[in-house]
């Protein structure tokens, strides 16, 4: 009995580790993924460095999309949704559909982030009126957090506050150090116009060529996301002045652009430079986002855990049932 549970409880741990499928959308034609990669290390001690200060401090595991998000994705929801019969009509550029997302604004943003929750059954992460303005959570609504007015707490997908970014970009799980650059290193990575390359990020190039494709946007950070250096500013959900209760307020991006960082000036893509001049409804053609959401367990790898007990107790000769009488 004693090997049984034994055996059971570190299947249940293997299944539980297995890697995250990436989260599907859509259907049909309009179906799309978006790869997550998981932020571990809950209850990290804050980097005291950086902008903000202290920053990157986050009591929780969570997961954060290791590109940014891709014209495709964009074009494929608001497809979808128009079927659907409740369009989002986000409007982005036109470069290419695995560029980046450019041009859509705080507030489409976070539209789309609400239509990924409730296209899957969940509930929407940021409130918006019948007229479509943004509007804060409040104490009677469920899901409301006092700490943070803007996002709703029974959502699983939101856009990344400025810890769950900051964490995300500069911190390294396997020495619990915090860096300057997104490259798991006190050096900023080497400038390219594209490619997946270690220790790369695609900046310093010029403004005709345009961004990289999300998948090419630079070398692997210690968590695994790619282009959180470069290739585009990328929106944090948070508030310039990290309060998060001021519908109208101005946000925050990071990261800087293909064409940003020029001559040796490597300051905008470190963890010391936080840019907040985003109004929330102020479109920009190098400004793009990426998703987090919660970490929870995939549909697919519970039926794997569960796969594994039955056939660990067929092993074992008896019905589970008879396996744990006392």
């Amino acid at each position: 009995m004693k090997a049984f549970f034994a055996s059971l409880a570190l299947l249940a741990s293997l299944s539980l580790a297995l890697p995250a499928l990436a989260d599907t959308f859509g259907t049909g034609a309009n179906t799309f993924s978006i790869d997550f990669v998981t932020i571990g290390d809950p209850g990290n001690d804050p980097d005291t460095t950086g902008d903000p200060n202290p920053a990157g401090a986050v009591a929780y595991e969570y997961r954060i999309g290791k590109y940014e998000i891709p014209e495709d994705a964009i074009n494929k929801a608001n497809a979808q949704s128009a079927l659907d019969g409740n369009p989002l009509g986000i409007t982005i550029d036109a470069r290419g559909p695995n560029k980046p997302a450019t041009r859509a604004s705080w507030f489409e943003a976070a539209r789309f982030v609400n239509w990924l929750n409730t296209s899957t059954g969940g509930s929407p992460a940021y409130k918006f009126d019948t007229n479509g303005d943004f509007q804060l959570w409040e104490p009677g609504d469920a899901g409301y957090n006092p700490a943070n007015k803007f996002r709703n707490t029974q959502a699983r997908y939101f856009l990344p506050s400025a810890d769950e970014w900051y964490k995300a970009a500069f911190f390294d799980p396997v020495s619990d150090t915090f860096f300057d650059f997104p490259n798991g290193s006190n050096t900023a990575p080497l400038p390219v116009a594209s490619g997946t390359d270690p220790n790369t990020a695609v900046y310093d190039q010029p403004f005709a060529q345009g961004p990289a494709d999300v998948m090419l946007a630079g070398g692997l950070g210690p968590f695994g996301t790619v282009g959180q250096a470069g290739n585009v500013w990328e929106i944090e959900e948070t508030q310039m002045d990290l309060v998060n209760d001021d519908a109208l307020g101005y946000r925050s991006v990071r990261g800087d652009t293909w064409f940003g960082a020029q001559g040796g000036n490597h300051s905008t893509l470190s963890s010391s430079f936080r840019n907040g001049l985003l109004g929330p409804g102020m479109p920009f053609g190098d400004i793009g986002f990426r998703v987090a959401g919660k970490e929870i367990p995939e549909p697919t790898t519970i039926y794997l855990a569960s796969m594994g007990v039955i056939l660990l107790a067929g092993r074992m000769g008896r019905p589970i049932a008879n396996q744990l009488r006392p």
